[in-house]
């Protein structure tokens, strides 16, 4: 993505089903779960570049002992941070120590058998240490002790908020993650209570009764009740202090969960390929957590799979299958080859199929995939050319004609490269906005001046500011006859509001297309009217909002707001002209069939929430409000 965006966290979920010893004696390591815990969150790293954070909790401790072990980073190599932190506690262990897993597990922090790791890509607000997860909600007694990390955005945060107050609670500040964790353990408290009263007239000891409430502590039924009101999408883990565990994931699937689970151990992850490497395993053994359900862990080592609310029609983002995800996953890798290969026709009828002279490229490095597969489908097309001319030729040709035929492939180059960022202490706008032209360098000398068309492809275009600002003016230094950019993706239209850092209307170069056709064929008083159609739906229920901007895109038609955005992007007194071309919903769901989470680009929320927070973000455009939707 030329645009950079700031989207969806990465959690990760160890359980280790046998003592220490036991994985000394197995895999020569007793600190087998730490080190599982690090590799996974080091295989989702492109998930988190604000901070890290792990948390660990001993089974069975003795009163008086600490047993739960958190640590976070901030820093700017946050990942490396965190774990040299936590593995400096191990430095003067002696080797005959180190061997020990009860010995390790009695004296060192970070030994539990339960391991949670986090990876913070804040969508909103301070990158400070207190914002990093996992965060912890302390109580005196065991069973009431939460630790809880997620990958989400919840649009009704206010309300959840002021249920909390209206259960008398007084929470420290207004946020998805702090709402959740008190709501969630204002459920725990409750379920606590509820067998504590159920069991205690029973005439059972103290320990007793906190056996049976650790042995009887219904999880599905606490997050059932916790989770009523959601509206997000979400991947919770969490992790309570007498050793019960947890994974939950959305009604509608949006966003990503993985587990594996085997006599020795469980982990959970937000991409699968982060545990076929950490474990070893084959993607077969890999379990996707299904939307609306629960992966549940007991203390004494039972694991369920098993729902907590009412599952709703799939709607997994399909962002994680085009750009967020790594493409190290089979699936995902095979799909971003197909979206490139889906937009072969289009490409070719821009620069007249021919193939002599133009240059395919790609931009960024993240494009690659989809550039192999358009490459791919480029190669197909190029030997139907072929045989077309064969047949053309028939008795007429001559074996130098043929070799000429035969040898046409298509030019395939890497052309842009972006450089070592440039920081800049020049304070006129002129000297800083040249330095930022050049964030990207070009390979000199393989485009024909005034001759080649230069077909980029990128994987999806938000803004549209880095292609107009360095890449478009980096290119045109190659004198191409005309420069083609291509998206993978459909054009983003809508804000999210489920994890990924997009809510201002005005910043999409879709939206701003839309409102410049709008401008040019005097419809612009319609702007008003969406206006006041949002503005009437705000005393409404949310589950009787309905998306009043849809209406506005629909007046045109999908390529003239390609052209349209050609335009916008296309930096002044360049000469190549300017073409862009995008996937088309249609295309992206036949690629991701699995995965047909598509509302930034169709404006079809998979919840209520959503809607409201469209109409919301159109009522900041036009109150000049620079705020986020929700």
């Amino acid at each position: 993505m030329s645009d950079q965006i700031k989207h969806e966290c990465g959690i990760a979920l160890v359980r280790l089903l046998k003592p220490l010893d036991y994985y000394y004696k197995k895999q020569g390591t007793a600190l087998y779960g730490l080190n599982k815990l690090r590799l996974l969150m080091q295989k989702m790293r492109n998930r988190g570049q604000d901070g890290a954070g792990m948390a660990t909790i001993k089974l069975h401790p003795s009163p008086g002992t600490r047993y739960i072990s958190r640590h976070r980073s901030n820093s700017s190599d946050y990942l490396e941070d965190l774990f040299k932190n936590v593995y400096s506690r191990f430095k003067n262990v002696s080797p005959d120590q180190l061997k020990d897993g009860q010995y390790l597990k009695d004296n060192f922090p970070y030994t539990g058998e339960l391991l949670m790791g986090h990876l913070r890509y804040g969508t909103h607000g301070d990158n400070t240490i207190e914002t990093c997860h996992p965060f912890l909600r302390q109580n005196n007694w065991i069973s009431r002790n939460l630790v809880l990390a997620g990958n989400f955005n919840l649009t009704n945060v206010d309300e959840l908020f002021d249920e909390l107050v209206g259960l008398g609670q007084y929470p420290k500040e207004i946020s998805d993650t702090v709402t959740i964790l008190e709501k969630i353990g204002h459920f725990l408290d409750d379920e606590v209570n509820r067998l504590h009263t159920w069991f205690k007239p029973d005439g059972y000891s103290t320990e007793e009764l906190n056996e049976l409430i650790f042995e009887n502590l219904d999880i599905q039924r606490l997050l059932r009740r916790a989770s009523k009101r959601f509206d997000g999408g979400y991947v919770m883990a969490g992790m309570i202090g007498h050793g019960d565990a947890f994974m939950m994931r959305d009604p509608s699937g949006i966003r990503p969960a993985f587990y594996y689970a085997n006599g020795d151990v469980v982990a959970a992850a937000s991409e699968r390929p982060a545990i076929q490497t950490a474990f070893g395993v084959h993607i077969s053994k890999i379990k996707e957590l299904q939307p609306g359900h629960v992966l549940i862990i007991k203390r004494n080592g039972t694991v369920s799979e098993v729902p907590f609310i009412d599952p709703l029609e799939r709607k997994a983002c399909s962002f994680e299958r085009i750009y967020f995800s790594r493409g190290t996953d089979r699936d995902i890798y095979l799909e971003r080859k197909k979206l490139g290969e889906q937009l072969v026709p289009t490409v070719l009828k821009a620069v007249n199929n021919d193939f002599n002279n133009t240059v395919f490229s790609f931009v960024p490095n993240t494009a690659e995939t989809a550039f192999f597969g358009m490459m791919q489908g480029i190669d197909k097309e190029l030997n139907q050319y072929k045989l077309r001319k064969i047949k053309e030729a028939e008795e007429n040709l001559k074996p130098r004609k043929l070799e000429k035929i035969l040898n046409l492939s298509a030019r395939a180059e890497k052309i842009v490269v972006k450089d070592v960022k440039m920081r800049t202490f020049i304070a006129d706008d002129a000297s800083r906005g040249d330095l930022v032209s050049h964030v990207y360098d070009v390979t000199y000398g393989i485009v024909q001046n005034e001759k080649d068309n230069l077909v980029l492809i990128d994987d999806s275009i938000v803004r549209g500011t880095t292609l107009r600002d360095s890449i478009i003016k980096s290119v045109a230094r190659l004198r191409p006859k005309k420069i083609v950019i291509v998206s993978s993706a459909p054009q983003i239209r809508y804000p999210d509001c489920y994890g990924i850092d997009m809510s201002k209307l005005k910043e999409f170069v879709a939206f701003q297309a839309m409102i410049k056709l709008l401008e040019e064929t005097n419809q612009s008083h319609l702007l008003q009217e969406t206006y006041e159609r949002c503005k009437a739906q705000e005393g409404k229920p949310v589950e009787e909002m309905t998306n009043e901007v849809k209406a506005l895109y629909d007046l045109f038609d999908y390529e003239k707001v390609s052209d349209k955005i050609a335009e916008i992007i296309t930096p002044p007194g360049i000469k190549p002209k300017i073409k862009v071309i995008y996937q088309t919903i249609e295309g992206l769901h036949e690629a991701c069939p699995n995965n047909n989470g598509d509302w930034y680009f169709s404006g079809n929320y998979p919840t209520p929430g959503g809607n409201r927070v469209v109409n919301r973000a159109f009522i900041n455009f036009m109150e000049k409000n620079n705020k986020r939707a929700y």
